[in-house]
């Protein structure tokens, strides 16, 4: 069961990572990415919490790398993934799964930047002013992996899931 879900994680990083950069909503230095969210909520719900956050960085590394993400990539993923694994484990529900990435990315991950932002990227902004891109990324991020499991038949992603 792990080799599957090591499989189903890389082939989610592999995705986060070639298509996050096809949407994005440009927000300042920031560049706010839908599809990595959708692929938090997909981490989240399939693989559990450590997958979720390795996921998320995994991604943002990549993306780095690549030159197609920023240094916020980091906060602005990493907090949802795992606060939407962590409640989806808890409460075994899609709905906790999706505020958890909501709340996670938009409010802490937006928080969490602002550090990053001013002392790393040298940007002059206020506590808050990532707060509300990231609500608006990751808000359209989570209803498209919330579709994209409704979509899919669950059935097929218990071996995953459970293993």
């Amino acid at each position: 069961m792990k080799v599957q879900r090591l499989t189903a994680s890389a082939l989610l990083v592999a995705i986060g990572t070639l298509s996050s950069h096809l949407i994005y909503i440009p927000v300042g230095v920031a560049k706010c990415y839908p599809v990595q969210h959708a692929i938090n909520v997909l981490s989240a719900v399939l693989l559990g919490p450590l997958y979720a956050l390795l996921n998320a960085f995994c991604i943002s590394l990549l993306r780095n790398i690549l030159g197609t993400g920023s240094l916020l990539a980091f906060p602005g993923s990493m907090f949802g993934a795992l606060l939407a694994a962590w409640l989806y484990r808890a409460k075994g529900s899609t709905a906790y799964a999706i505020g958890g990435e909501v709340f996670g990315t938009g409010i802490l991950g937006g928080i969490a930047a602002y550090p990053i932002a001013k002392y790393v990227i040298g940007q002059e902004i206020a506590v808050f002013f990532f707060v509300v891109p990231f609500l608006v990324s990751t808000i359209g991020g989570s209803a498209i992996g919330y579709l994209l499991l409704k979509y899919f038949d669950r059935r097929k992603f218990n071996d995953i899931a459970k293993g």
